[in-house]
This record gives structure tokens, C-alpha cells and sequence, in this order.
């Protein structure tokens, strides 16, 4: 048997995303090449040259899918979307009509991402994941790394966008510095700190995590009193990054993943009022796909939700009008 076919037909024990002490470890990215503006790179920005893949369940890939709506690159940059439910083979490709929201692989006629990771390297032993940003024209991943694949958004295919979005810059040089600072602390204590806590398989492990991440959810929410965005009022990557988190906090994370110690509707009203701000910039309401967001984690977290009974609640009403 092939090296191919045996790694794909290895069942994943999910139990196993955490460690022998209980704790999850996030797996580094892989692919980390970058789409840069000049023509001469290896991998030149270009119309019509990328495709993305993403679910609209996944936090990390709603940060890529969000910035390419954001500053007009659904022109540039193709789209598919894998169905919500991921089970032993990971994340698969369904229609539009076995899965409203789906997109099918046009691209490389994938029936899971998984097999984009075997055609790039048939001995690949990492996890599955996604965003995945790929090349058409060499037929390669380029980066799997969300944080890296909105930078290159942000400003690689300026030269192609209107004047309106070639001057959309969510990582403005001014700002990067206090930028980078507050994205290390919220990433490891909230966006992934809900992981940590969700995924423990001790008590210790989820207490050791669980307990931060509030700890950082009130920092953040002192940070935005009297305030529109985190840094210095701007609205930057900073605020993308952790609102891809915090619009999955009450539906999912606060039950799910045992994040009880409060709500963001309840607990947390400036980081309600930002999260409504951010939720109706125009594109941004396309992106959060509630069905997928409940549906992934419900249904596909078996060993947390083994009945995969999906709850009702969509938490927040972020419709409700706030100031711009």
C-alpha cells in the first residue's frame, strides 16, 4: 500500500489533541511561503492566480475569509468552503445542496482538504487544517497560516484593488508595534485559550486555562471603555483577529467548552457594543455562517457533544444598532 493511502486512511483519535497531561498544544503551521507584490517573486501577486479554502465553522480560517471581504479580494482570490461537519477524514467538500454554504473544490476537485495536503506532499503526517491558500499556477500551498495569509492580504495585491480598498491598511506601520504586543496575549489566553479550556481533558488543564482567559476577556473589556477599537481607536487586525473569537463565545464556547465564568451578552458590554460594531461594517455579516459555526462544533466534537445535539441559541443579537 502506498504511503498516501495509508496516511489516509488513519483514523484520528480526537481525544489525542490533547497531551499525555491533558492540555492541548496547538500544531505550528506547515506551508509558510508569502504572496508578495513584486512580479519577479516566486509566488507574485496576480489576479486569478489564488484560491482559498476555508470553513466558515473554523475561527482561524474566518480571519482570512473576512480580510479578503474586507478589501475586495473576492475579485483576485477564488473561494471554497468545506462542509461544516468534519469527521474521521477531516474536513470534506459537500454542495451547496447536501450543505447551504458549502463551495465545492473547482480548483483541484478535492473531496477533503486533506487530499490538497497528499498532492503537495504524499508523506505528510500533519494535521489537516484550514485556511489553506493555494497557487494555481505552480499547484502548491502557499501558507496555512491564517495570521500570515491576512498580512499578505492586507497589502500584496494593492495594485490590483480600487483606490477605496488599496487604502484599507489593518497593520499600519505606526501601529504594528502595539499591535503585535496585544495580538501575543490575546492569542494564547483567548484565542486559543478557548481551545485550551474546551479541549482539557483534566480538571487542572482546564482550570490552568479557563481561568486566564477571563482574566484577558476583562482586560480587553476595560481596553475598549470609551473606546471604539483596541489600538489607539483604529479599526486593524487586531480587532479581526479576536472577533472571529468572540462571535463564537456565547453560542458555542460558553457551553461547550465550559467557558462559563461568564457571557459576552451578559458580562462584557463593550465587548458587545465593539462586536456589533464590527459585525455591521458592510461584508462583514457574510462571513459568520451561525449554521456552520453551531453545526461544526456540536456535531463534529464527539467526544465533548456524543449525542451531536446542536443547542439553539445564536447567542447575541449583534443586528441591534450601535454607532459606527
Amino acid at each position: 500500500m502506498s504511503t498516501t493511502a495509508t496516511a489516509s486512511d488513519k483514523k484520528p483519535d480526537i481525544l489525542k489533541w490533547a497531551s499525555k497531561d491533558g492540555e492541548f498544544r496547538r500544531q505550528q503551521s506547515t506551508f509558510r511561503d508569502i504572496i508578495e507584490a513584486d512580479p519577479n517573486a516566486k509566488f507574485a501577486a496576480e489576479p486569478d492566480r489564488y484560491h482559498l479554502y476555508i470553513s466558515w465553522a473554523c475561527p482561524w480560517a474566518h480571519r482570512t475569509a473576512l480580510v479578503r471581504q474586507l478589501k475586495g479580494l473576492d475579485k483576485l482570490i477564488g473561494l471554497s468552503v468545506v462542509d461544516y461537519l468534519m469527521l474521521d477524514k477531516g474536513w470534506k467538500f459537500s454542495t451547496a445542496e447536501e450543505c447551504p454554504g458549502a463551495i465545492p473544490d473547482n480548483v483541484n476537485n478535492a473531496q477533503h482538504i486533506r487530499d490538497l495536503y497528499f498532492k503537495v506532499n504524499p508523506d505528510y503526517e500533519g494535521r489537516f487544517t484550514v485556511p489553506v491558500l493555494w497557487d494555481k499556477k505552480l499547484n502548491t500551498i502557499v501558507n496555512n497560516e491564517s495570521s500570515e495569509i491576512i498580512r499578505m492580504f492586507n497589502t500584496a495585491f494593492n495594485k490590483y484593488l480600487s483606490k477605496e480598498h488599496a487604502e484599507l491598511n489593518y497593520y499600519p506601520e505606526t501601529l504594528r508595534k502595539e499591535i503585535d504586543d496585544n495580538n501575543e496575549w490575546i492569542y494564547d489566553t483567548i484565542n486559543n485559550g478557548v481551545y485550551k479550556s474546551g479541549f482539557a481533558t483534566t480538571q487542572a488543564a482546564y482550570e490552568k486555562n479557563v481561568y486566564p482567559l477571563f482574566e484577558s476577556l476583562d482586560r480587553v473589556e476595560k481596553m475598549l471603555d470609551g473606546k471604539k477599537y483596541l489600538i489607539q481607536d483604529t479599526f486593524t487586525e487586531a480587532d479581526i483577529r479576536l472577533f472571529t473569537t468572540i462571535v463564537r463565545f456565547d453560542p458555542v464556547y460558553f457551553g461547550h467548552f465550559k467557558c462559563n465564568k461568564g457571557s459576552i451578552e451578559h458580562d462584557y458590554p463593550n465587548i458587545l457594543k465593539w462586536a456589533r460594531r464590527i459585525y455591521q461594517k458592510p461584508g462583514v455579516k457574510q462571513t459568520v455562517n451561525m449554521q456552520h459555526i453551531k453545526g461544526h462544533y456540536y456535531m463534529s466534537h464527539r467526544q465533548i457533544n456524543p449525542t451531536q445535539v446542536v443547542p439553539i441559541g445564536n447567542g447575541p443579537d449583534l443586528d441591534v444598532v450601535v454607532d459606527q
